[in-house]
């Protein structure tokens, strides 16, 4: 592990070796297809955040809806709450459940749902030492992100330590971060994780719009996690920079669209990448504070 120093190798070396506990089983991407199935056979709003409180309620994790209003518009987010060390820093970690009017909302992002349920699992299993959890689904992302805006903008709220957002996580070799800063020991972490697990790794600032933009624009930390396909990324970024690509790509073709169902799901690469951004997070839990 060349250039990372030595306190934050040890940390990864024990959160790689931690991680067993919380993913023994070989169910990992076989329940998040599940969780995206049962989320996107709802078009209804409410039904989407039932079938995940359903969820919530089998891990026997504590959750509330809390109602909002935000730019003359009203939903409501989910909030669950995993515990953690009195005191000790809030771990925000999130994605949208809301959907857009037309497909299935399975890829955007009832697939960002379910692997923010997997990390919930992992973390209710084998909590985090120095940070407290909280999981969070955002409505009306697509209205301008106003679920996580109308969060931010809350008065007395806790500003996490950092938020940790999921959007589009449906297929692919490629664990696609946006990072701010792609020099933090959180980012290292992530890369030494993703070669131990033989997956691809691109973090940068340059990434869709999506519900961590809330936290950046509150100055909040923040980074955000899709699973999509290496070759994809760049014409990703051409269609949001207002260009034309030479190729389509995949997910600019499926979201939005009567495509956005499970059909276009592949689970291939779901458990390898969950098991990155865990170690990854163990490891930025166990580092020293800066």
């Amino acid at each position: 592990m060349p250039g990372i120093r030595p306190h934050l190798r040890a940390a990864l070396l024990l959160s790689l070796a931690a991680i067993t506990p919380a993913w023994a089983d070989d169910g990992v991407s076989d329940r998040w297809h599940t969780q995206v199935g049962d989320v996107s056979a709802h078009a209804d709003t409410t039904a989407r955040g039932d079938a995940i409180s359903r969820r919530l309620d089998a891990l026997g994790i504590a959750w509330k809806r809390e109602a909002f209003e935000h730019d003359g518009q009203s939903g409501h987010n989910l909030v669950a709450d995993l515990g953690g060390p009195d005191g000790a820093p809030l771990l925000l970690i999130g994605a949208h459940y809301d959907q857009v009017d037309v497909g299935h909302g399975a890829t955007d992002n009832a697939s960002g749902v379910a692997a923010v349920l997997e990390l919930a699992q992992a973390l209710k299993t084998k909590p985090l030492a120095g940070h407290r959890v909280q999981v969070a689904f955002w409505d009306l992302e697509e209205k301008g992100l106003l679920g996580s805006r109308a969060w931010v903008a809350t008065p007395g709220r806790e500003k996490p330590a950092l938020y940790v957002n999921f959007d589009v996580f449906g297929w692919g070799d490629t664990l696609w971060m946006m990072a701010p800063d792609a020099g933090t020991p959180l980012v290292a972490a992530l890369r030494v994780a993703s070669q131990h697990e033989k997956l691809g790794f691109q973090p940068g600032d340059k990434y869709p719009p999506t519900d961590h933009l809330a936290f950046l624009k509150a100055g909040w930390p923040a980074v955000s996690f899709s699973l999509v396909g290496g070759d994809e990324i760049d014409s990703i970024l051409t269609v949001f920079g207002g260009a034309k690509p030479e190729r389509m790509p995949k997910v600019m073709q499926v979201i939005h669209s009567p495509r956005d169902t499970t059909a276009e799901l592949d689970r291939a690469r779901v458990d390898d990448a969950l098991r990155v951004v865990e170690a990854g997070l163990r490891a930025w839990d166990a580092a020293p504070a800066p």
